[in-house]
């Protein structure tokens, strides 16, 4: 059964100017991904030789994922020259100028590339969400075990604040035997302390059952202060083990739902140092509008028939593009350094090519 794209709304153009978008999009992903794979495969065959790899790990459990990974990193990069690149031809040809001199207006002629990066978009934050994350982590397993170490088996000097007025202070703590080293446990009343309980040893049994060894408990009431001491205890403590580990690299294996849910268990907890977790959940709102801001500056700038012609246009396409990636990593960096909110960093490059491709788009011939 033929399609009838008429059913839709949808001109001849439209659906021209669609396939050409999106055709040249995936093929360029296609073309730079072999590319990055082989120059990755050259630079780790190595390392999956002496840690004996499997072929089909390699396969499966790497390059599966290493695939969605960088193909939604630089998806912003694939939209520029998808659309630099054919919109130039179009315009070499004198297509756009025909376009328009059939009564099409410039406004009009957006409409079939802002579909394609509501493609694009939805493609984006699909993967990127819920895709990538998972993939994510098997990859991480892959390197650690065949590539190089990547897991600590321990963490030092872990400090957090477990409930809210709750401080957990753990000297060293080893995944191995599930065990932790020199503890102490502190309850607050506004800044007030009320009880102090210090440990040798602490060990995890199961959810949030923790069993404490060679204890000694002081409670504050006023100036009165009651000792208790003892061989073995178990308690609660409102925290796990793999708690101890978790870094900002972390939040690139956790799912949409899953990020949500650790930012806004953290925050009750009072726990501030969570900009890279914040800078990841915007991010995956942030990189798919990016396809929108990509497109209108991409069509604004090569749809003008100029003597450079298509060079040019992916000359500056891949500036303005390199310009953008680079910017949305030094803005990361403002919200690490407590600068701006994490929220303000992550959404200011849009905001700023945004207001590039209003510009440029009230240039272009209409």
């Amino acid at each position: 059964m033929k399609f009838d794209y008429r059913k839709l709304g949808l001109k001849r153009i439209d659906t021209y100017i669609i396939m050409k978008f999106l055709g040249t999009y995936f093929f360029s992903i296609v073309l730079i991904l072999s590319i990055s794979i082989v120059f990755d495969l050259t630079e780790k065959l190595d390392n999956f030789f002496d840690h004996d790899a499997p072929l089909k790990a390699i396969i499966f459990d790497y390059y599966l994922n290493f695939i969605p990974f960088y193909m939604n990193m630089f998806s912003p990069l694939f939209t520029f020259i998808a659309v630099i690149f054919f919109t130039s031809k179009m315009a070499g040809n004198t297509e756009i100028i025909a376009i328009l001199a059939s009564g099409m207006s410039f406004r009009r002629l957006m409409v079939p590339y802002f579909l394609s990066a509501f493609v694009i978009a939805s493609i984006s934050f699909t993967i990127g969400g819920y895709i990538i994350p998972p993939g994510n982590k098997i990859m991480i397993d892959f390197e650690d075990k065949y590539v190089r170490k990547i897991k600590q088996d321990n963490a030092r000097n872990v400090q957090m604040e477990v409930e809210k007025g709750v401080i957990m202070y753990i000297e060293r703590y080893e995944i191995s035997n599930n065990t932790g080293y020199r503890f102490s446990l502190e309850k607050f009343d506004g800044k007030k302390l009320i009880s102090r309980l210090t440990a040798q040893t602490i060990s995890w049994d199961s959810a949030y059952n923790w069993k404490i060894t060679d204890y000694l408990q002081r409670d504050f009431n006023g100036m009165r202060e009651s000792i208790t001491k003892g061989d073995t205890k178990d308690t609660t403590i409102m925290v796990q083990p793999e708690e101890f580990f978790i870094t900002s690299a972390e939040a690139a294996q956790m799912n949409n739902p899953d990020l949500s849910k650790y930012l806004v268990k953290q925050k009750n907890r009072g726990v501030g140092n969570i900009q890279g977790f914040e800078d990841e959940y915007y991010k995956r709102f942030s990189m798919p509008l990016a396809a929108f801001i990509m497109t209108l500056i991409g069509v604004s700038l090569s749809s003008r028939k100029v003597r450079g012609g298509m060079g040019l246009h992916l000359g500056i396409g891949l500036a303005l593009s390199s310009l953008y990636i680079l910017f949305s990593t030094m803005s990361t960096t403002f919200s690490v350094s407590g600068i701006m909110s994490a929220f303000a960093a992550v959404w200011l490059p849009n905001l700023v090519f945004l207001i590039i491709g209003i510009y440029l788009y009230y240039k272009a011939p209409k």
